[in-house]
């Protein structure tokens, strides 16, 4: 248990750390806007590894939750007249209640036809946001108000970088403490194995869809934060290719590995923005790095490094 608990305090720790190094070595404002985008990407992350690596379930329509975070507060000030802080709660109660409604009956499946599953809920999610032009703008998008905190108008990519960064820190607190609990315990013993959680007493139903509901919220936040950042908001967020984007960060970084997700949002974040050098073929070294990693490192980027470490102190 103290070992846990020193464990845990080392990640965040020295996760609190690299945050406030790494605006001393920033030479302008670009640096500090792509450093919250790692923050808002590894937030959403953490809490799909939590569905995906702690309860082994599967997601592919996780930006669903994530754009109707992100419109939340594009809709809730501009047509309801919302506080912003209020749209992001009122987001992620929305996201909660959908993931609990639809994750009841789909939770049941397995496998591809649980990945299909999410995939058509990601899908309908999108295809209601672009459809429904009168509120969200349809494909063009629309704008975001800024953030307002006290009379403060919450602006510019340094202040944001600390935003993103507090809720990662959060994000991150709730998770690694999660695992010690006895939802984190029963997640664990759902992803082994089902007959085996549920013959120990473990009601598998419920703590998958725990699980579902608790990834939402991770999502609808990160992409309200992601919103307010870009001060507007279109369906992409909520598209196919970001649900791939982020299931790609937890599976790079290590499935079950909070850190993983974290250095897998970074390394996605931060690879095409280094590849812009080979412009035409950006694309294509992206997915040869992200294949040639998947191969040799199958566990994740962070638990190969760690099995590494283990046999050099040997």
């Amino acid at each position: 248990m103290l070992n846990l608990f020193g464990r845990r305090s080392v990640v965040l720790v020295t996760l609190a750390v690299v945050m406030a190094v790494l605006p001393l070595l920033f030479p302008s404002s670009y640096y500090f806007r792509v450093a919250s985008l790692v923050w808002v990407s590894a937030l959403a992350a953490v809490g799909l590894n939590i569905l995906m690596g702690k309860a082994g379930q599967v997601s592919l329509g996780h930006a669903g939750f994530f754009g109707i975070g992100a419109y939340a507060v594009a809709i809730g000030p501009a047509h309801l007249g919302l506080n912003a802080l209020l749209a992001v709660m009122v987001g992620a109660v929305l996201s909660a209640l959908l993931a609990f409604l639809v994750g009841r009956p789909i939770l049941r499946l397995k496998g591809h036809y649980l990945a299909i599953a999410t995939l058509g809920l990601g899908v309908l999610v999108a295809m209601v946001i672009t459809t429904e032009s009168g509120w969200t703008g349809g494909p063009d998008g629309m704008p975001v108000p800024k953030l307002s905190l006290f009379g403060w108008r919450v602006s510019g990519s340094n202040t944001w970088y600390w935003i993103t960064a507090g809720l990662l820190l959060i994000g991150t607190w709730f998770a690694l403490n999660l695992d010690d609990t006895p939802t984190g315990r029963a997640f664990r013993a759902l992803h082994d194995s089902e007959i085996a959680a549920r013959t120990a007493g473990v009601h598998v139903e419920r703590f998958k869809l725990q699980a579902f509901v608790i990834a939402a919220v991770y999502a609808s936040i990160a992409g309200s934060a992601l919103a307010m950042m870009n001060g507007f908001v279109n369906p992409d967020q909520a598209g196919f290719l970001h649900s791939v984007e982020l299931v790609t960060m937890v599976v790079l970084g290590g499935l079950g590995s909070i850190v993983g997700s974290i250095v897998g949002a970074a390394v996605l974040v931060l690879l095409p923005q280094l590849l812009t050098v080979f412009q035409d073929y950006e694309h294509f070294l992206l997915g040869l790095i992200i294949i040639v990693s998947m191969i040799f490192m199958r566990d994740g980027m962070v638990p190969m490094l760690a099995k590494l470490t283990m046999r050099a102190r040997r």
